[in-house]
């Protein structure tokens, strides 16, 4: 009795448990009673009959994923592609997808590779690698539309990968590798143009600039050399310069002529001699002023007691017939004592001139004097 009770209790225990089914969530079965769809049970606890209900198929009602297998496709121009295909798919109805198509699976893919045929077919190489968004959507509808009564709905199809023949890889990177070396040349060509604007034109502005510059410079120095000029004409009218004093300075300047590194020979100017007689005629009368002056003086000692007495001075008087010798050492003394009261116009005259270019104020000089004929 024991036995019997024990396996009874084994009997009770495994209906019980093959009665309850449960069911994981975003997952359904379907049920058949006899070999005839039933039901389909739903996430949580269900119960069946044990022995008369069995579970037919599982469906995960999850997003899932397939990729096919490269496809060969013709396009419009006679290439063959390879073409792989990735699929998003969700089931809807878990008793459509199990009695209204034998292998759902199967039965996308090879719609897919018959779809997608045809709409490469339409198009040419270049247009099916710069078209994929179009590929993807004219897919996707012809796959939503055709899943559709076997309770699964296709939420995208995307294009993995579209491999042309190896030649025609070759010629597109051949085309590629030319368009870009094209572009480089271009971009290099229009470097170089613009450099050589940018530097003509900074040669340009830097020629008006230093062109700018020389032109403010010489007209800076016509100025000082102007003032100069007139500072040294005016002094020299207002210390009154004879032509014997220009004619001494005139000889002292020949020498500064035959100075230069190229010269090899110096051609004497015609007048110079007029300067020689002109200061030939200076050192004598300088002599003669000098030697009245002393024959003064003399005539002086001799006749002091006179004038003391009368208080009144009387000029020397020199008879026609007096004659007197030079000493060649006063000769050179009058000379030398001409010479630098010449310089020491000239310098006064440089003086002033120089003052002028440095921006001191002009100062006030006597008018020119006129010079008689």
């Amino acid at each position: 009795m024991e036995i019997v009770a024990l396996v009874i209790a084994i009997v009770v225990v495994l209906a019980v448990v093959s009665t309850v089914r449960i069911v994981p969530q975003a997952r359904a079965y379907n049920i058949e009673r006899f070999g005839r769809y039933l039901r389909t049970l739903h996430p949580g606890l269900n119960f069946i009959v044990p022995g008369v209900d069995r579970v037919n198929t599982k469906f995960d009602l999850r997003e899932q994923v397939f990729s096919s297998r490269p496809q060969p496709v013709i396009t419009e121009d006679n290439l063959v592609v390879n073409i792989d295909t990735v699929l998003y798919y969700q089931i809807t109805e878990p008793k459509a997808a199990a009695y209204e198509v034998a292998n759902y699976l199967q039965a996308i893919d090879q719609l897919t590779v018959t779809t997608l045929r045809n709409v490469i077919g339409s198009m040419d190489l270049e247009r099916t690698l710069t078209s994929r968004e179009e590929i993807n959507s004219r897919l996707r509808g012809v796959l939503d539309d055709a899943t559709g009564k076997w309770g699964i709905r296709v939420n995208r199809v995307e294009i993995k990968a579209i491999d042309p023949p190896p030649t025609i890889k070759e010629a597109m990177e051949k085309q590629m590798r030319a368009e870009r070396d094209k572009r480089a040349v271009i971009l290099h060509a229009e470097g170089e143009r613009r450099s050589r604007i940018l530097t003509a034109e900074g040669a340009k502005q830097q020629a008006i600039l230093e062109a700018q510059g020389d032109q403010q410079a010489a007209i800076l120095r016509a100025d000082g050399e102007a003032k100069a000029v007139e500072r040294v004409f005016r002094a020299v009218h207002a210390n009154n310069a004879d032509s014997k004093v220009l004619a001494y300075k005139y000889l002292e300047m020949l020498p500064s002529l035959a100075k230069g590194e190229g010269n090899t020979f110096w051609v004497i100017p015609g007048e110079l001699t007029q300067a020689v007689r002109n200061v030939s005629q200076a050192f004598t009368d300088q002599v003669g002023q000098v030697a009245s002056g002393e024959s003064t003086s003399s005539g002086g000692e001799d006749s002091g007691t006179d004038s003391g007495e009368s208080g009144e001075s009387t000029p020397p008087e020199l008879t026609t017939g007096e004659e007197w010798s030079l000493d060649p050492s006063r000769l050179s003394e009058a000379a030398d004592a001409a010479a630098e009261a010449a310089e020491a116009a000239v310098a006064d005259a440089k003086a002033e001139a120089h003052a002028a270019a440095q921006g001191r104020p002009d100062e006030q000089l006597p008018p020119p004097r006129e010079e008689s004929n």
